[in-house]
């Protein structure tokens, strides 16, 4: 699996910017390529995005969940195999360092000369880049989610 790593510093504390992401049905409004994202319970979602030109289809989990500090996911079904991690670190009362870390296998020759110019770096960036936007621009969150995951089961 190819590894992606960005990071993005918010000008909102980490209880707002931890509760935005945890609105998964938001996603599509700055990330690039979701079309939709259905949240199926706690812990599991359906995704629908464009990638490399296809639509693409995939169920995922939240494995791992702590309020304000890390939120977890790995793909378990369909044509986009991905995992990775957000951590969120608090750097004063109203600012947060968004770390996003993420894992995804490359499918056939399109995807892997795409990979190897950079594109879905570039499109991570992005997507760190417009949560920022989104968020400070709102000023506040649109919902959230304060429960726990260790392990893929919910623990709060």
């Amino acid at each position: 699996m190819e590894r992606i790593e960005k990071s993005i510093e918010v000008k909102c504390p980490v209880h707002t910017v931890y509760n935005q992401w945890t609105q998964f049905e938001e996603f599509p409004r700055f990330m690039t390529g979701v079309k939709e994202v259905k949240q199926l319970d706690d812990t599991h979602m359906r995704w629908h995005a464009e990638i490399w030109g296809k639509d693409k289809h995939w169920d995922a989990e939240i494995v791992e969940q702590v309020p304000d500090r890390r939120i977890a996911w790995r793909s378990t079904t369909g044509d986009a195999p991905n995992a990775g991690a957000v951590r969120f670190e608090p750097l004063g009362a109203d600012r947060t360092r968004v770390h996003l870390t993420m894992a995804y296998e490359p499918k056939g020759a399109v995807e892997n000369v795409g990979d190897a110019l950079g594109i879905m770096s570039a499109r991570v960036q992005n997507t760190v880049e417009d949560f920022k936007k989104f968020i400070e621009k709102r000023g506040g969150e649109t919902g959230a989610w304060r429960g726990e995951v260790h392990g893929g089961q919910r623990t709060s």
